[in-house]
């Protein structure tokens, strides 16, 4: 009898110590695989991740008889980039940085997707020629393709659209460049200079009249220049704060 229950007791012991090398081995299972480092994405995944954006994009205008005689703007995809310009007068270029706005940028890149522009070899040019009031050249290059287009007057809307919304930079960025050489060097041509901000802005020639903003706050304030420059400063800063 004494010898059933010490064998009993060994068969019990010997179970429960299997039960609890069972439970050992799979709580070390369980840890093991909880702190395995999670696998890094393929090499074929990190070659998918988006890549910035790369292309260029130009703008040039010219027209030797033009007081302002030659334009190039260049942008990236963020639009920013440079204005260079030259005067009929003077024989050193002027290059300034610029900033496209958002609004800006929308409708230029959305003329430059419409036109398809480096899948397409259309030729711009009108059938009639009007080479005396300039000739533009829109060009990109995204790195692997590039293509220039010249015309000095076009029927396809978007191509002149085009051309009217890079005009409209160049006539305000050059505008912001006389205005603050004339605050330092010549103050009294700061009226004229806002008369002339005030007839863009009427029949819609600025890129961004948003952009003006802080120049024109400055201005209503800047007692370097004549009070009337002063208060046509004000003026026009009204008329933008009431805009859409």
């Amino acid at each position: 009898m004494q010898n059933r229950i010490s064998r009993f007791l060994f068969l019990l012991l010997v179970g429960f110590a299997a039960s609890l090398n069972a439970f050992a081995q799979e709580a070390t299972k369980r840890n093991d695989r909880e702190q395995q480092p999670a696998a890094s994405p393929s090499p074929q995944r990190r070659e998918e991740k988006k890549q910035p954006d790369a292309t260029k994009y130009s703008y040039e205008f010219s027209q030797k008889d033009f007081v302002v005689n030659h334009i190039v703007i260049t942008h990236d995809a963020l639009g920013r980039g440079n204005i260079t310009f030259e005067r009929r007068s003077e024989t050193t270029p002027i290059v300034e940085p610029v900033e496209l706005s958002a609004a800006a940028l929308g409708r230029i890149f959305g003329l430059w997707t419409e036109l398809k522009f480096l899948d397409s070899d259309e030729n711009y040019q009108a059938a009639k020629n009007f080479a005396h009031l300039g000739t533009y050249k829109l060009g990109m290059d995204d790195g692997k393709r590039h293509r220039t287009a010249e015309f000095n007057w076009s029927d396809n809307k978007a191509a002149w659209a085009l051309a009217n919304e890079y005009r409209r930079v160049s006539d305000q960025a050059i505008l912001i460049f006389n205005i603050k050489l004339a605050r330092e060097m010549q103050p009294l041509n700061a009226p004229q200079l806002l008369n002339e901000m005030d007839t863009l802005l009427k029949r819609d020639g600025l890129s961004d009249p948003q952009q003006l903003v802080p120049l024109l706050n400055e201005l209503r304030t800047d007692e370097h220049i004549p009070l009337i420059a002063r208060n046509q400063a004000d003026r026009i800063l009204k008329k933008i704060e009431k805009m859409p």
